[in-house]
Parts: C-alpha cells; sequence; structure tokens
C-alpha cells in the first residue's frame, strides 16, 4: 500500500469526498458573487467619480464666471451721490466750470454728454511749422501758463505766456434761468517786450457736442463766425455769441480777418486732428497799413486717407464742431459770450464794463477768503509770495476735471479685460499736461488743501470715487474715462486690476473733515458732514475690509503690496508702482513674504480714522480702534520692521543688495550679419543670492511711522529718525528731504536702461509735506524729542517754501518734484497737484 494509491471508483448517488484542499460548491457560489459585487462597486464608484468631475467642472466654470464678473460689479449699497446731483437743478453754481484740464482753456458742465468749449491758437508768419496750441503739451515749451486766480465756482484769470506774447484767459459766471445761468470769457493777448514787432495770432474759438445736443452756425459778412446757437436736453437753448476784438481796454475794433468751420467728430479727442487737416495758407491778411501777407486759417476739413478709414470702423456717432477763427494783431482783447435761453429776466448782457465789474468784484472776494483761510498776510509773507500761494491753490481748483466712462479692468479670473460699468468722476488731477485724469492716491493729498478752501469739494470728490466701489470694495486707482482721457495715456496703463490698491489717502481728507466737524459742528461749512458719513460709511466699511483682507502679509498683522513687478531680469529692483513709491527700493526679488512698512502704517491710519467715523455716527466702532491699538503698537512694529543693522524701520522680505545692470550677452555666429541678431539689453545681473531679511534702504519708507504719527512722542526710535533726517549724507538737502539717503546703494540708479530715477533721490512734496506735519505734531506734545522737533520743523518748512517759491519765479512752474542736489524743478509740468500743498505749509495748518 506504499506504492501509487489507486483511483477509488463510486458509484450510485453518493458524492465522492472532498479533496483536501477543495472548497464546498455553496462557498464557490458565494465567491463567485462577492467578485461581481466588487466590479459593481468599482463600476458605480467610476461613474460616480465621473459626475463628481462633471458637476465640479461645471460649478468652477460658473464660479470662476460669477467671480470673473464681480470685478466689474458696482457696491450694492445706495450711492452717496444721488443720480443728478451734479445737474443745473440741484447744483446750478457748479454746473458750469473749467472741466477740462486737459486743455489750456475751456469750459463744459458736469453732466455725461456735455456740449464743451474750447481755445485754439497759433501765431501767424513764424519761421518754424504750425504750432497750434489745444490740449497741455510739455512739448509746447510754453514760457509759463496757469491760473492766478480761480474759486472753483464762480470765476478765473489765467495767464499763458507763449514764444512772444501773453494771453489772459478770464472767464465769470452769472447765476439765472434753469439751466446753470451766463458766463463770458475774455482774452487779452499783448506782446513780449523783447518782440521785434507785435505778433499777428489766430485764436480759435470752438463748440462740440460730445453724441447729443446739435450746434448752427451763424455766419455774417461772408466769413465772419458771429454766433453760434444750440440745443441740448441738459442746456435747453443756447447761444454762444463771438464779439469783435478790440484794442486793448478801448472800444475802438480792430481790423481782422475772419474763418470758420462747421463739421462733425466721431470724438472729443479728435478735435485737434480735424482742425490740423482743415488748414489751408490760401488766405490773405490784408490789414489798411501793412503788408498782404498769406496766412493760415480753416478752411474744408479733408481727412487723411489713413483718417477717413478709421473714420469708417468708428462706432461712434458723429457730433457737431463748429469753430470760429480770427487773425488779428496784438494787442487786443476779444469776448464771447455764452447766454442761457432760459435766463429770462437778464439785467443786461454780461460783457464790457459789466462783466469788468463782476470779475472786479469776484476777485476782491477771493483775495478776502484766501486771507481769512491761511492768513499769509498775517504771518508776514509778502505780496509776491502770497500771490504765487493764491496761483498754486487756483491751479488746483482749475485743474478739477469732471470725466464720464468706462474703466478697463481685469480679475485673475477673466482671460481679457473687461468694460467697467459707466460712471462718473469729478475730482482734481495731478498734472493738466501729463496727468489730467483721477489717481486715486494723488487725491487724498489734494483734498488736504481744497478741504481748507471748499469742504463741500472734498465731499463731492469723495463721494465721486467711493460710488467707483465695486462689490469686492475695490476701487480702480488711476481713472481713465472717456477717449479723451484715454487717447493720453499708453496702452500698458490702461488695465486695472483688481488685486492691486493704492496709499488710501482718501482717510487723511476723511480725517480732516471729522476735525472740522468736531471743531465746529454748527458752521454753515460742516453742517452737511455728518450726513454725507452716514451715506458714505457702508462704502468705506467694504473698501477698509478689501485693504484689510487682500493686501495682508503671511505674519499676522503684517502687510504687503500687491502688484510688483514680475520681470525681475529687466529691473534693477523690480518696481511697486502700487505703493505709489513706483521704483523705490523695496526687496530684490518680490516673494509672499514681504512686509511693506509703509502699507502698515496707512492701515493704522485708517483703522483710527474708521473708529472716529464709526463714533461719530454711533455705529459699532470697537473693533476698527483694536485694530488700530494692535497696528500702532511700537514694539509690535519694531518687531515687524526695525533693522538693528540700519537702525531705520525697513521693508523685510527675500533681498540682495549684490545687483546691477549689465549688458546681456548675445551670441553671434561666425560670419554672420550683427544686424540680424537682437540688440543686447541691459538686463539685471544677481551677484549673491538672495534671502530673506531687512531691506536696508534709509529713505521715505522707513519714514513712515514718524510721518503718519504712529509712533510715540516718547519713542526712542524718534531719536536716529530725527538725527538720518537731519544728516545732509542721508536725507536732508537745502531743499526738502530727499527720497532716499544718498549713501544707498540704489541712490539715483537707473531701474532700467530707459527709467530714470524717480523715487531714488529726488525730493517729493507731498512727502515732505507729511514730514513737516509730523514735525509740528512731535513739536507740539510732551516728549523728549519736543524741542528738537519743533526746530526741525521750522528748518524743513523755511527750507522746502523757499525753494518751491524760488523755482516758480525763476522757471514759472510748480513742479513734479525737485532736484536733491541744486534744487531745480523736474519731472513734469505744471504740476499743481500735491506740490501745491506747499500753501499749507505757508499757512502752518496742518
Amino acid at each position: 500500500m506504499m506504492g501509487r494509491q489507486r483511483k477509488r471508483v463510486v458509484t450510485g448517488e453518493a458524492a465522492p469526498p472532498p479533496k483536501k484542499d477543495e472548497k464546498p460548491a455553496a462557498l464557490h457560489r458565494k465567491e463567485r458573487k462577492k467578485k461581481t459585487d466588487y466590479g459593481k462597486i468599482f463600476i458605480n464608484i467610476s461613474i460616480g467619480l465621473c459626475i463628481f468631475s462633471l458637476v465640479w467642472f461645471f460649478y468652477a466654470l460658473y464660479m470662476r464666471s460669477m467671480l470673473g464678473k464681480r470685478v466689474m460689479t458696482l457696491h450694492t449699497a445706495p450711492h452717496v451721490l444721488d443720480a443728478n446731483s451734479t445737474s443745473a437743478q440741484v447744483s446750478p453754481e457748479r454746473f458750469w466750470g473749467s472741466y477740462r484740464p486737459q486743455v489750456y482753456f475751456g469750459m463744459k458742465t458736469r453732466s455725461p454728454r456735455s456740449v464743451v468749449t474750447g481755445l485754439m491758437w497759433m501765431r501767424q508768419f513764424s519761421e518754424t511749422d504750425v504750432q497750434l496750441r489745444h490740449t497741455c503739451e510739455q512739448g509746447d515749451q510754453l514760457s509759463s501758463y496757469g491760473w492766478l486766480m480761480h474759486d472753483g465756482i464762480n470765476f478765473g484769470v489765467q495767464e499763458v505766456r507763449d514764444s512772444d506774447f501773453t494771453l489772459t484767459t478770464e472767464f465769470v459766471k452769472r447765476m439765472g434761468g434753469d439751466h446753470g445761468g451766463d458766463w463770458t470769457w475774455r482774452i487779452t493777448a499783448k506782446q513780449h517786450s523783447s518782440a521785434a514787432r507785435a505778433p499777428v495770432i489766430s485764436l480759435m474759438f470752438y463748440s462740440a457736442a460730445d453724441s447729443q445736443g446739435s450746434l448752427e452756425a451763424q455766419v455774417e459778412e461772408r466769413n465772419r463766425l458771429s454766433s453760434i446757437t444750440g440745443f441740448s436736453e441738459e442746456l435747453g437753448n443756447f447761444k454762444i455769441t463771438f464779439r469783435k476784438p478790440v484794442a486793448g481796454e478801448s472800444s475802438n475794433v480792430k481790423y481782422a480777418s475772419y474763418n470758420y468751420l462747421q463739421t462733425v467728430s466721431p470724438g472729443l479727442e479728435r478735435l485737434t486732428d480735424i482742425v490740423k487737416n482743415s488748414l489751408n495758407r490760401r488766405f490773405v491778411y490784408s490789414p489798411p497799413s501793412g503788408e498782404k501777407r498769406q496766412y493760415i486759417a480753416v478752411d474744408t476739413y479733408k481727412p487723411l486717407h489713413h483718417q477717413s478709414h478709421q473714420a469708417q470702423h468708428d462706432p461712434r456717432k458723429e457730433s457737431d464742431f463748429v469753430l470760429h477763427q480770427v487773425t488779428v494783431q496784438t494787442p487786443f482783447q476779444i469776448e464771447v459770450l455764452f447766454e442761457s435761453g432760459s435766463f429770462h429776466n437778464r439785467p443786461n448782457q454780461l460783457m464790457g464794463e459789466t462783466m469788468t465789474e463782476q470779475l472786479e468784484r469776484r476777485k476782491a472776494e477771493f483775495d478776502r477768503k484766501f486771507e481769512a483761510t491761511f492768513s499769509l498776510e498775517s504771518k508776514g509773507f509778502g505780496q509776491a509770495q502770497v500771490k504765487f500761494s493764491k496761483a498754486a491753490l487756483s491751479n488746483m481748483l482749475g485743474g478739477m476735471g469732471y470725466f464720464y466712462g468706462q474703466s478697463v479692468v481685469q480679475s485673475v479670473y477673466n482671460e481679457y479685460p473687461l468694460l467697467y460699468p459707466e460712471g462718473a468722476l469729478f475730482t482734481a488731477v495731478p498734472s493738466r499736461s501729463f496727468f489730467p485724469r483721477g489717481f486715486l492716491w494723488d487725491e487724498g493729498f489734494h483734498q488736504l488743501l481744497l478741504s481748507k478752501w471748499d469742504p463741500q469739494v472734498t465731499r463731492e470728490v469723495t463721494a465721486h470715487w467711493l460710488d467707483l466701489i465695486n462689490v469686492e470694495g475695490w476701487i480702480p486707482r488711476e481713472q481713465i474715462l472717456g477717449d479723451e482721457a484715454r487717447s493720453k495715456v499708453p496702452a500698458e496703463f490702461v488695465v486695472q486690476r483688481n488685486e492691486n490698491a493704492n496709499p488710501p489717502t482718501l482717510f487723511l481728507a476723511l480725517q480732516k473733515l471729522v476735525e472740522q466737524l468736531s471743531a465746529d459742528p454748527d458752521s454753515a461749512a460742516s453742517r452737511p458732514t455728518l450726513p454725507f458719513l452716514r451715506k458714505l460709511y457702508p462704502r468705506l466699511q467694504t473698501w477698509f475690509e478689501w485693504y484689510n483682507t487682500t493686501q495682508t502679509g503671511r505674519l499676522p498683522n503684517s502687510y504687503r503690496w500687491r502688484g510688483r513687478d514680475r520681470d525681475t531680469n529687466l529691473f534693477l529692483n523690480p518696481k511697486t508702482l502700487t505703493s505709489g513709491l513706483d521704483d523705490y527700493p523695496r526687496a530684490s526679488h518680490p516673494s509672499v513674504d514681504e512686509r511693506h512698512v509703509d502699507l502698515h502704517c496707512w492701515m493704522a491710519l485708517a483703522s483710527g480714522t474708521m473708529a472716529s467715523i464709526a463714533r461719530l455716527l454711533g455705529e459699532p466702532h470697537r473693533e476698527y480702534e483694536q485694530t488700530r491699538e494692535v497696528l500702532s503698537d511700537n514694539d509690535l512694529l519694531s518687531e515687524l520692521h526695525w533693522s538693528e543693522q540700519q537702525g531705520a524701520f525697513c521693508d523685510y522680505g527675500n533681498h540682495t543688495q549684490a545687483v546691477s545692470l549689465q549688458k546681456e550677452k548675445v551670441y553671434v555666429p561666425p560670419g554672420q550679419p550683427r544686424h540680424q541678431f537682437p540688440v543686447a539689453r541691459l538686463v539685471r545681473s544677481v551677484r549673491r543670492a538672495p534671502k530673506l531679511q531687512f531691506v536696508n534702504a534709509l529713505g521715505y519708507v522707513s519714514l513712515f511711522p514718524f510721518l503718519l504719527h504712529i509712533l510715540k512722542p516718547d519713542s526712542p526710535k524718534l531719536e536716529p529718525i530725527f538725527r538720518d533726517l537731519r544728516d545732509s549724507e542721508k536725507l536732508w538737502t537745502p531743499y526738502g528731504l530727499r527720497s532716499i539717503s544718498r549713501g544707498d546703494p540704489l541712490y539715483m540708479k537707473h531701474n532700467t536702461e530707459h527709467d530714470a530715477p524717480y523715487w531714488r533721490g529726488p525730493i517729493w512734496i507731498n512727502i515732505n509735506y507729511l514730514a513737516v506735519r509730523a514735525l509740528h505734531h512731535y513739536g507740539n506734545v510732551e516728549g523728549p524729542y519736543k524741542e528738537k522737533a519743533a526746530a526741525l520743523h521750522q528748518e524743513l518748512r523755511n527750507n522746502i517754501i523757499n525753494n518751491v517759491y524760488r523755482q516758480y519765479v525763476e522757471t514759472g512752474y510748480i513742479w513734479e518734484q525737485y532736484n536733491d542736489t541744486t534744487g531745480r524743478g523736474q519731472g513734469c509740468h505744471p504740476f499743481t497737484g500735491w506740490s501745491a500743498l506747499t500753501v499749507l505749509m505757508m499757512a502752518e495748518q496742518y
């Protein structure tokens, strides 16, 4: 039995016994059932995942679409301003104004599609090509131009000094009727004493309808446009009358040649080109006593071929454009009258002696109000300095603009830019020539001055800006509204991105309104402030919250500007345009680890102002107060931003100072012509790897805890700040504080091959104003540095005032910035935005 076992034969129904390892049949069936269940489960899971993925995909698309729309969805709170708040019915005295800051002289109404009026001019018989003056251009190289007096409402006097003659442009308004009343212009031309002979000038007065209304030319004596009659919904019927030129103040009519143009234009930005393309030399100027000469005048508009092609594809409605040209030899004076058809009980026409009387009355009122507001004469300033300060204020008031249109915006959820909803903006502008539009961080500084002169202007301007806020709490920082404004902006700056902020300087202006209200709540100037703040408050809350959530840093209670330049290869130090300080040195390699001390201080100011407003309104304020207390904690501020190595407050980030601009290497194969290969650019060379550290740059950013009064009066940090501030090898100059220390590696360094230093040395008046204001603050509160602050206040104040005034006298302009070595004005001009804060320093009103 030890050999091979035989196979058993089993008969009958008896089942064979199972093998040792063989499972029963019932278990087999169960196992097959189990395998089938696993397969179904796998299939069901796969189907479920597919369905979930599809749902998630469409949900993500939906959410992306919804989030993409938020950038162009306006805030849901009621508007601060009623829809008709700027209309002739509600605000007749402010309806008409010089609200076209981008032209040398022009007026419009505060309405979306206003009929506009303006002035162009050119000198005849010049050896140079036609030099048509219209929009404010630095390239025109005028000796000077700007408002000498302007009250913001009723009248203005401007002086424009061209090559060998001066134009004085004056206007005065008179209320009456239902459409903003009448106004009259007076243009006076005088030759310069240095002119070899009296120049012959062509003045071109025009009116243009901006897609609504109609204009009709009334012609007499063949070519002389005696008047324009017109109609629009906002103005009703009106008439513009062109009086003949007279010799100076006398009523003797001077010889003149007349021409006119009546055509249409698709947009206000095209007016200059239309006139240039209408000029013809076929006309003869033949005064009674003098030689006959051919002169240049408007004839028939003949668009150039490419302009004609563009016009065919321009979807905009063409609007009436009528122009009156008068060519006359200096000296002369011309008046233009606008008369409203609804002004039925007009006592007389606003011209000649009547206009002179009105102007003189308005000038006297302006002088009295100016002295009552700023007290410069009582402070000992001479007449020339007072005249300068009046011009500074007047240029800001005369540079107020009313814009209407759509911003171009984009968020991370949009593949392409979108059009923001149409909106209006009443705002001051930094520069009529270079920046004739609204800038968010400039506007807070503008309103520090204007709130002293007319708090109603500050309330209206602030309301216009906050009415542009979207549902997220974001306000586009640069307002490019309308085709006329867009025509002045390079394409790369047109699109506004909703992750990018700007310093919330409007809180500075709101702080002043709150102070005025608290000091004199029953005054006529302050009474409207409380209801204004109540309407503004929901939007302010959202605006503050947007900053406090989108601009935070990695560490608690730290902040970081978004929107830094990303192409670090091309910049010596990537710019931070959103901070307002553009090329001021920040961390060499942008990262999420950055902490920006200036933004920290702006948020401390904003939270304190929000707390004050909430208390005034009886709203919950404790949260804002707690935020202010935390952000103003001097120990926390030092922990986040004090660099022991630099002995100053600094930014923090991924940084190295070992950077420079060098010519990139372009490989040219042997025998190949060099011109077929790219030109070698200047690119950044990094000689030492960056690391997380303080950005040891001493300059304006370092001063912010002092500038915005965050430091306590007994803070030991004030001592090194005052020492650095007064050190001429660091920040001090005889003309004001330079923007960055002379010892800094990036002092006066180009940021790219063509990007000259901007905030890397030059003197800026807005920051100098904050410094003078802060020194005045610390010089008037008890503390160990009180006397030092008071002495520095007087010295710095005198340096700034003397230099800005001296440069105005020498150059005819107030400037964007001032050279830290010579004090000479530089950058764009005229710059009567925040540089006009010199007036507040003269008045010692902070």
